[in-house]
């Protein structure tokens, strides 16, 4: 595939869009990356991922962009930027997007690309993909990878209108991540995927904001231990009266599997400590709207998200 010379578009290179941009420029593909404040460090010292999984990594001579109209035409784009900036980031999308590009969200949160689809031109695919992985930027153009890294694709939208083309399309991508390293599974359903990995954001991203501790604090106490375990129970029930069954024991399976890896910070954390606005529409209001309209109630994720709203209302006042 690599021979191909397939062009590919980093937008957000922050700890995910950088960690992955890396990976894929390491293993040979022609990369560009799309930066704002951090344009000028990346540029002069390159793009640096410590990970603990891979060893240290160095890109120099980084192929970087202020810009999306001076970038070249690419045929997947990868979107890392926070969903909270979406309406904003779909003009750069169409800037940077070959003819028939495939687009990939890399974002957290339900129904993101129900959002954005309208914003971008039909020729274009749009592909939710799920990301597992424990990083986040502790300097300009600077990435810390402490575990996993993998990332699950679903077809949302676009020319591709059967099953057989949509299938064709993950394949690509799943064959194009798995090639620079990144484990990848296509899912037959983007919206099942994203209530997944729902299980695990909706209680560690806002209780790390809430109580101020990381997931191996969060895991140790019997009491937060069987809060996270009631909300994780919660969105369970929310997909499945959306019509998303999910695996039996996933919850199990997520408190088991977090518990055995390295003490991990949210992103939201990371938001939260650096007054940036939080992730609240994508993952709190979205599945809570959706749940609501199927007949479902969800009290904790409800008084998550109101606490959390609270918080980051105070934060935009202080800024002012």
């Amino acid at each position: 595939m690599s021979e191909q010379r397939i062009r590919i578009g980093i937008i957000g290179t922050g700890a995910i869009g950088g960690y992955y941009g890396m990976m894929l420029a390491r293993s040979g593909h022609d990369v560009h990356f799309l930066l704002r404040s951090e344009y000028a460090p990346v540029l002069e010292r390159g793009l640096r991922v410590n990970s603990a999984v891979h060893g240290v990594l160095q890109l120099d001579n980084v192929q970087a962009y202020r810009n999306a109209a001076e970038m070249p035409a690419c045929d997947w784009l990868f979107v890392a930027a926070k969903s909270t900036n979406n309406e904003d980031l779909a003009p750069l999308i169409v800037e940077a997007a070959a003819p028939g590009a495939k687009v990939v969200l890399l974002q957290n949160g339900l129904a993101i690309e129900d959002g954005l689809r309208p914003l971008l031109p039909e020729g274009l695919h749009l592909l939710g993909g799920l990301c597992a992985i424990y990083a986040h930027r502790s300097a300009p153009g600077v990435v810390e990878h402490q575990a996993l890294g993998h990332i699950n694709l679903g077809y949302h939208s676009g020319p591709a209108t059967n099953d057989e083309a949509r299938q064709a399309v993950l394949n690509e991508g799943v064959a194009l991540l798995k090639e620079a390293g990144v484990n990848s599974v296509a899912m037959p359903s983007v919206e099942q995927a994203r209530w997944m990995k729902l299980v695990w954001n909706v209680p560690f991203n806002g209780l790390s904001v809430l109580l101020n501790a990381g997931t191996e604090a969060l895991l140790g106490d019997p009491d937060a231990r069987e809060l996270i375990r009631s909300i994780m129970d919660e969105v369970c029930a929310a997909a499945a009266a959306c019509g998303f069954a999910l695996p039996a024991g996933l919850g199990d399976k997520l408190l088991e599997g977090t518990a055995q890896l390295p003490d991990y910070l949210p992103s939201m954390y990371h938001d939260h400590a650096h007054q940036r606005p939080m992730e609240l529409a994508a993952i709190y209001a979205a599945p809570l709207a959706a749940a609501e309209q199927a007949g479902c109630r969800m009290p904790r994720t409800e008084a998550l998200y109101r606490a959390l709203r609270f918080i980051g209302a105070r934060h935009a006042t202080q800024s002012r």
